[in-house]
């Protein structure tokens, strides 16, 4: 019989993941990676967490929002990545028992959302379908494939992470 996981080990899986978010994000930064209308995120290849954990879902959500806030983001950036985020996260999960759909949720939540952010909270003039043809690009970089390998190096320990 499997025993239900603590509240104190999913809190300390999601501020884990949530850290490691914030410190893959600043690498990312260091080579002008993180930010702008081509993004690739490293800290996005953690988006297939909720694959192993719920855990995650609070974690990435919490992770995105540190992030874009101590890396000086605006406001509006610091809000929606957060809710882009959690919504990719929570379609994630949902779709946990189909690895490679549970990719795409991410994916298109940033798609969608952060090319408005980047018109509307940069003042990016740049066509909203051209942002979201290079931050989609972006996402299938930092999710599609980052992402992917990071999960079939992790499903060997799913039950250990769940």
């Amino acid at each position: 019989m499997r025993e239900t996981k603590s509240p104190a080990r999913a809190l300390c899986q999601g501020a884990l993941i949530a850290a490691m978010y914030v410190a893959l994000t600043y690498l990312a930064a260091q080579f002008g990676l993180s930010s702008g209308v081509i993004q690739l995120r490293l800290s996005e290849a953690l988006c297939v967490m909720p694959i192993f954990t719920a855990a995650a879902i609070p974690g990435l959500a919490l992770g995105c929002f540190l992030a874009n806030a101590l890396t000086g983001a605006v406001v509006l950036d610091v809000v929606m990545g957060a809710i882009a985020t959690l919504i990719g996260a929570v379609g994630t999960y949902l779709l946990r028992r189909r690895p490679l759909l549970a990719l795409l949720p991410p994916i298109a939540a940033n798609t969608v959302i952060v090319p408005f952010v980047l018109r509307y909270g940069y003042g990016m003039p740049d066509a909203i379908w051209y942002m979201m043809g290079t931050v989609g690009a972006g996402e299938v970089l930092s999710v599609g494939v980052l992402g992917f390998l990071l999960y079939l190096s992790l499903r060997r320990y799913a039950a250990q992470l769940a």
